[in-house]
């Protein structure tokens, strides 16, 4: 009994020693185009350069949440990332349970010793989107679809109205959310009716914060020649023409410091916010959207960047209790 019990200890260290990192994603799968496929593309690069496999699932339902992260921790997973605020609770009470293991959360903040919290300053990058946006819509009309009709998207309503009348102060912003429920991030048919609905009234960019939802945004936008503005990844290549830019949010370079810090040795616990100055967010920028963005444009851009960096431009933050004021 002895020497069974000693080699268990032995393979139980093997394990530890060469822990791999596991990723639980959101509502919408891994391949959604935007939030969760930049978590992928973090982890993935992970992979290709240290040659550590990784853990992953994809929940179908909300009561696989906190099953999921329990069996990542069950199998010695370090860290194990919890892609989107959805996982805040499941995760919160699964880090009590494993006290010794590493987890992460991105999105939201979970209080916890043995957690690392990643959000981003979506606020600042939609300010962008929308300024951008008002200095090129010909119409003086832009749009704005959110997926699930949360504070973290009406963070990035709150942002894009703001650019957007800073760059023309008589431009109108509609704007719509998707549903209240998680469907809201996988729905691209309601994408497409509500952008299509938009452009009825006069609308000739349209912003969508709202996960694959967007996909049948910029379907819509491509169909009637209009302008469509991605969200998390660059999704300039989908609709190439169409797509004005898209606000990039980059949970892949959070995902991919997260399981290289944990690899190394230096992950630690507590709260970490990136925006615009820590390159957390911003606009792409590439061959697809190259003649849709002057030179005298960028320029511009790059100006109020700085300006936000510098906090020249104060950029509004939503919160339920007050809303968005700027």
């Amino acid at each position: 009994m002895k020497r069974i019990a000693f080699t268990l200890a032995v393979a139980a260290t093997a394990v530890a020693a060469h822990a791999e990192p596991a990723i639980v994603y959101d509502a919408g799968g891994k391949f959604d185009k935007s939030f969760n496929e930049a978590a992928y593309n973090g982890i993935e690069r992970f992979k290709k350069e240290t040659g550590t496999g990784y853990l992953d699932f994809e929940i179908s339902n909300d009561t696989q949440r906190e099953q999921a992260l329990r069996r990542m921790a069950q199998k010695g997973a370090d860290p194990v990332i919890a892609v989107g605020f959805g996982h805040a609770s499941a995760l919160e009470k699964v880090a009590k349970e494993f006290p010794k293991a590493h987890f992460a959360i991105i999105d939201s903040e979970v209080k916890q010793p043995n957690v690392q919290s990643v959000l981003f300053k979506d606020q600042e990058g939609s300010f962008l989107a929308g300024w951008l946006a008002a200095t090129t819509s010909k119409s003086g009309k832009v749009g704005f679809v959110g997926g699930m009709d949360v504070p973290l998207i009406r963070r990035f309503q709150c942002g894009y109205e703001q650019g957007a009348k800073v760059a023309n102060p008589k431009v109108e912003v509609v704007s719509n959310m998707t549903g209240t429920t998680p469907s809201a991030w996988s729905d691209p048919t309601r994408g497409g009716e509500l952008a299509k609905a938009q452009f009825s009234r006069g609308v000739d960019v349209v912003f969508a914060a709202a996960g694959g939802t967007g996909i049948g945004v910029y379907q819509a936008a491509k169909d009637q020649g209009k302008l469509a503005i991605g969200v998390d990844s660059n999704q300039n290549h989908l609709q190439p023409g169409t797509m004005l830019s898209s606000m990039l949010k980059r949970v892949d370079n959070a995902v991919y410091g997260l399981v290289m810090s944990a690899k190394n040795g230096s992950w630690k616990p507590g709260l970490v916010v990136l925006g615009l100055k820590e390159q957390g967010v911003g606009l792409a920028m590439d061959q697809h959207n190259a003649k849709l963005v002057s030179d005298d444009t960028k320029k511009k851009l790059a100006a109020v960047e700085a300006d936000i960096v510098s906090g020249k431009q104060p950029v509004a933050n939503y919160t339920p209790e007050g809303g968005c004021k700027y």
